[in-house]
């Protein structure tokens, strides 16, 4: 399924099968998660996507052919695919363990191919094994939607008590992990989404309500999920002193003026920058530990138009997943 150019439906294509190179894995897709960052590319809100591109960064797949030089793999393996595809390893970012931040960094699904198809080709050395306890289908929301989780829940550091503000494939995860580590959740919807409220505690949440009413009490941080600007100083507002706001979408409206008062007191504003490949471990790791529970709905590959406008028009509770 193929995007020719933004703000288009994808295109079903024939392309003939990929061949991996040097350091590289030919990998048959089992599943693949749709993502709100795939949303991003196909509206054009993201710059300069690969074209023609094939989308998808959530990849469950089983390995066909091994490129020279990969000795940490072998044929038939099953592998995760993230979104981060390739840093170059020399730059100040990379070699201080920032690599989410290598300005040369490619992507999967945006500047290198993805997974809405049948065969994929990906860089060995970014690719991880899946915990065995998932099934395919399960597993595809844990390599973004949970790593982008995991990401902003580290960076709220010590709190207690986290917002988080809009609960789809990302904060049911999320949410799971936290209730693990015995902290309290706070989950805010689009207003009157009571169908996601009650999602949202079934997940572990301790509340949930509407994302334009203050919260019930303060909180030590607030995650900032959906892409709504607006939503920034409101979760300011419901910050107790020092705590902070944590931005994890890579695409976001315009954030809106607001009172210096909201902020001050050491309180934040921090945004989160794809990943890096020892969150991947470390996550994946948690998620066989914690046993993580994904909630899916799975669409054919053909249809991967209807699951991205059902992501859009938020018809979906958990992750939409094509399936070849």
């Amino acid at each position: 399924m193929t995007l020719v150019q933004p703000g288009k439906p994808l295109q079903l294509r024939e392309v003939p099968p990929p061949v991996p190179g040097p350091g590289q894995l030919l990998i048959r897709v089992l599943a693949c998660a749709v993502c709100r960052t795939d949303l991003h590319v196909v509206d054009g809100e993201l710059p300069s996507p690969k074209l023609p591109l094939i989308l998808g960064h959530e990849i469950v797949g089983r390995i066909e052919k091994i490129g020279d030089g990969v000795d940490s793999f072998r044929i038939g393996e099953r592998v995760g695919v993230p979104w981060l595809g390739w840093t170059c390893g020399e730059c100040e970012f990379c070699k201080s363990g920032r690599e989410n931040l290598c300005e040369c960094a490619l992507f999967t699904g945006y500047t290198i191919d993805g997974g809405y198809a049948e065969m994929t080709v990906t860089n060995a050395q970014y690719c991880f094994r899946i915990p065995e306890a998932y099934r395919d289908v399960e597993a595809t929301p844990l390599l973004c939607a949970g790593l982008i989780g995991f990401r902003s829940l580290r960076k709220t550091g010590q709190a207690r008590t986290i917002g988080i503000y809009g609960f789809g494939a990302a904060a049911h995860i999320i949410a799971q992990v936290a209730a693990h580590e015995e902290k309290k959740i706070f989950a805010f919807t689009r207003p009157g989404d009571a169908a996601g409220q009650k999602f949202a505690l079934s997940m572990g949440a301790t509340w949930a309500g509407d994302s334009d009413k203050p919260a019930p009490e303060k909180l030590d941080a607030a995650i900032i999920l959906a892409p709504v600007g607006g939503l920034v100083p409101t979760a300011l507002r419901s910050l107790r002193r020092g705590g902070v706001v944590v931005c994890g979408g890579i695409h976001m409206s315009d954030i809106p003026g607001f009172p210096y008062a909201d902020l001050w007191q050491e309180r934040k504003i921090e945004s989160v920058a794809n990943l890096t490949r020892r969150d991947a471990i470390d996550f994946l790791e948690l998620a066989d530990q914690v046993s993580i529970r994904t909630e899916t709905r799975t669409y054919p590959l053909t249809s991967a138009n209807e699951a991205l406008t059902d992501l859009r028009t938020g018809n979906i509770t958990g992750a939409a997943v094509l399936v070849p």
